[in-house]
């Protein structure tokens, strides 16, 4: 699926078509668990899956901040499609961590090649011939059925050495795909399960799990962080990918949630013009304030989020009071967000339920994206409380 061509627009500039096709695939795609490949094409082509590839190989080394827009404006339509859209740009980003070699092979047919994967520990890898020998099954892996490769996290176990938690990048015709996926919500992301079985994995297709977490680039150069435009020559420090794992998982949710305040309001529109002195019914104040609580929420989430990627593009050394806090605002963006789309849910009357309104789509979406484990508050609060309270002396 990688295409050839020399450049393409930002993400934002093209999110808008993306999102048109997307709308009108997303009933299909559902029945299908599936992504439209019309849709999968034009995500690509709008850029999604170069967006953090080195210049070095065809990218556009990009930023954090860019995203905001262009995965919300889809989210807004489809956020399965959205999703897709984030693993799309994550996982690329994962890959640049690779050794020079390995960034070459991912990338040796243009930068658009879709790179799907799972960073569970659901493999195990013995070393053998100048790399590793790779075994594992991981579910729920997003638009895996339209993938060129895979980044999928193993325990390497050398003799006389601790296990290793590692990265290994495999290609398309290395991996089984079973058809697993049944969740209520996202169903068009596809998110199935994939397998690989008894593997050879070269040296040069692998990297220590240690260099993603602490945005550490290969030595031979790659990811150099989030500055837009930074390139692949190291200049800028790692991003650490606890500091902006969430925001791809966020960016999906809070188009959903703008998605379902637009069509509420139309609703509530509707319904007010409607109103007639004396018919039963909820007032003006009812509609007012839900639009109104529902819309700060939703503003509120967008604004944590946009801090996010300001920190992860500022071009300098995040810290660790920084990271956690990242993590908390992406735990309670999601909160907030499902929160807002419960309200105008359940504001919606009946119309609102039907399977033939866009917004009991957009409702379970936003519940199924929140259940992922990255977003879960009690842990992040945990992670935040300790950089920012530190245990004093005994």
């Amino acid at each position: 699926m990688p295409q050839q061509t020399q450049s393409a627009p930002e993400p934002a500039l093209t999110a808008r078509a993306v999102s048109t096709l997307a709308a009108d695939r997303a009933e299909a795609a559902e029945a299908a668990r599936s992504l439209d490949p019309d849709v999968v094409r034009a995500l690509l082509d709008a850029g999604f899956a170069r967006h953090f590839v080195p210049v070095a190989h065809g990218g556009r080394a990009g930023g954090f901040g860019a995203l905001t827009d262009a995965v919300t404006t889809i989210g807004a339509s489809c956020p399965a499609t959205a999703w897709c859209a984030s693993i799309a740009l994550s996982l690329s980003r994962m890959a640049g961590f690779l050794p020079e070699e390995g960034r070459g092979r991912i990338w040796q047919d243009g930068p658009d090649a879709l790179v799907v994967g799972s960073v569970s520990p659901r493999g195990r890898a013995l070393p053998a011939d100048g790399g590793w020998q790779l075994t594992g099954t991981w579910p729920y892996v997003s638009a895996v059925e339209h993938s060129d490769w895979a980044l999928v996290l193993g325990l390497a176990k050398t003799p006389d050495a601790p296990t290793e938690r590692r990265i290994f990048a495999v290609p398309r015709s290395a991996y089984a795909i079973e058809r697993t996926w049944s969740d209520i919500g996202m169903r068009a992301s596809g998110s199935h399960t994939l397998t690989v079985d008894d593997l050879h994995v070269p040296a040069e297709m692998s990297f220590p799990v240690d260099d993603l977490m602490a945005g550490r680039p290969a030595a031979d150069g790659g990811i150099s962080g989030g500055v837009e435009g930074a390139g692949a020559d190291g200049a800028a420090p790692g991003v650490p990918l606890a500091a902006v794992n969430g925001l791809f998982f966020c960016l999906p949710m809070l188009g959903a949630a703008e998605g379902a305040l637009a069509h509420w309001s139309a609703y509530a529109q509707d319904r007010l013009r409607a109103e007639r002195p004396g018919v039963p019914g909820p007032g003006r104040a009812f509609y007012e304030e839900t639009l109104a609580r529902a819309g700060g929420e939703i503003d509120a989430a967008r604004l944590l989020l946009e801090r996010i990627a300001a920190v992860a593009d500022s071009g300098r050394e995040i810290t660790a009071l920084e990271t956690a806090r990242a993590q908390r605002d992406c735990a309670l963006v999601a909160d907030l967000l499902v929160g807002s789309v419960d309200r105008l849910f359940r504001a919606s009357g009946t119309a609102g339920h039907s399977e033939s309104s866009p917004l009991q789509r957009l409702w379970r979406d936003v519940h199924s994206a929140a259940g992922h484990i990255v977003l879960q508050f009690g842990p992040n609060a945990s992670a935040y409380a300790a950089q920012a309270l530190p245990a004093g002396p005994a």
